[in-house]
């Protein structure tokens, strides 16, 4: 009976072995040769598969003098297509990852790192990047009537903030220790994002603090939707922050926010936020809640200010 087990144990792990082998095999990041760049190289998967969410473009960003003879961190950012090449997105604007990343390693302000850029898919970017667990801290009541109303708005409400972190952790992170030169432990992994890619890396380092040592979040979408009078999913997310958020000691948190179009709504967060980080026992040292006068929800505005998240979570000691 003991044999019998045994062998059933060893065919499931075979079996399981080689469709992991299978869909590595069929992972491959290719040059993406009319990338518009100012520094470095960019590949892609087109379609990268997964059992959680929908298949869609991963990149990742190699500074020019990228060597498998060094090892590097990585930083892992939605909203992919928005990042590098701004001839390629819908509103003519990019972040200029490439351009700060470059010049802030050049200058040996920061540690050497790539970039991992998971495009958002616009129909259900949403759903993908909500913090899952905050809603379920509502009352049962104000969830259905929060559910009633997005059903009536013919808005799709099926949460897969979940299933995106396991994408992330499971399924993307494997490939990507094994493909690159790269260092794999949580204090050379970091997470970013703006807006609900904010949220979602808040959630992520919450989520997974033995993964990933920091994050980056811009802008961030403390109304969890649309903003309206009396919204009751802030005060879910930030009870959900001071369950979760990781105490201090070994992570770092960014967070910043402007008070332009969106970003008009989020500094009556502010005070929120740093009370929550204080209490975690964060300080100046390993956390910042950065108020940007005057500037806007937009690319254009966090392109303009990347370096500070990028020399608070990578910058060399």
């Amino acid at each position: 009976m003991i044999k019998k087990h045994l062998f059933f144990t060893i065919l499931a792990i075979s079996i399981l072995s080689f469709f992991s082998f299978q869909i590595e095999k069929n992972i491959e990041f290719k040059l993406v040769e009319n990338a518009v760049l100012a520094s470095g190289t960019l590949y892609r998967v087109d379609s990268f598969p997964s059992k959680y969410i929908k298949p869609r473009p991963v990149d990742v960003w190699l500074p020019e003098d990228y060597s498998k003879e060094k090892k590097y961190s990585v930083l892992y950012m939605h909203d992919g297509q928005m990042l590098f090449d701004s001839t390629a997105t819908w509103n003519k604007q990019e972040w200029k990852v490439d351009e700060w990343a470059s010049k802030l390693m050049k200058q040996d302000k920061t540690r050497n790192f790539i970039v991992v850029a998971i495009h958002n898919i616009a129909a259900i970017r949403w759903q993908d990047l909500f913090p899952q667990k905050a809603f379920e801290l509502l009352e049962k009541s104000i969830q259905e009537s929060l559910l009633e109303e997005a059903v009536n708005a013919n808005f799709d409400t099926e949460f897969n903030g979940n299933n995106y972190l396991r994408f992330l952790v499971q399924e993307l992170k494997p490939i990507i220790d094994k493909q690159y030169s790269v260092h794999n432990d949580a204090a050379n992994t970091f997470v970013a994002g703006s807006s609900m890619g904010g949220l979602m890396s808040m959630y992520a380092v919450s989520e997974y603090p033995e993964t990933f040592g920091g994050a980056a979040c811009l802008s961030t979408h403390w109304p969890g939707a649309a903003p309206k009078k009396d919204n009751p999913i802030p005060n879910a997310i930030f009870d959900y922050m001071k369950a979760n958020l990781p105490e201090a000691g070994s992570h770092k948190l960014y967070f910043d926010y402007g008070n332009k179009t969106l970003d008009e709504h989020y500094p009556q967060y502010a005070s929120r936020v740093d009370e929550i980080l204080e209490a975690k026992g964060y300080t100046n040292q390993d956390s910042k809640n950065i108020f940007f006068e005057g500037t806007d929800h937009s690319e254009k505005s966090w392109q303009k200010r990347l370096d500070q998240p990028l020399l608070f979570l990578l910058g060399k000691d």
